[in-house]
């Protein structure tokens, strides 16, 4: 069986891979900013996609307002 895989990139650079398992693609990150999806199942491409937005957005916000914190 060929193992079907590819490289996961945000913001132009690597940040994890994603290999097709049946039910979907699990996701490795090699990023510590991603580790919190490391190892999860999403069932397409696109939902690695809309997580890493949702997570890189989220990690904005409190970096923020810890800068805002500290000003």
């Amino acid at each position: 069986m060929v193992m079907q895989r590819f490289a996961v990139e945000y913001d132009r650079r690597t940040v994890g891979i994603a290999v097709r398992v049946p039910g979907g693609f699990i996701f490795y990150a090699s990023d510590d900013a991603f580790n919190e999806m490391d190892g999860r199942l999403f069932p397409r491409a696109r939902a690695i996609e809309r997580q890493l937005k949702k997570v890189a957005r989220r990690k904005q916000r409190s970096a923020a307002r810890r800068r805002a914190l500290f000003a």
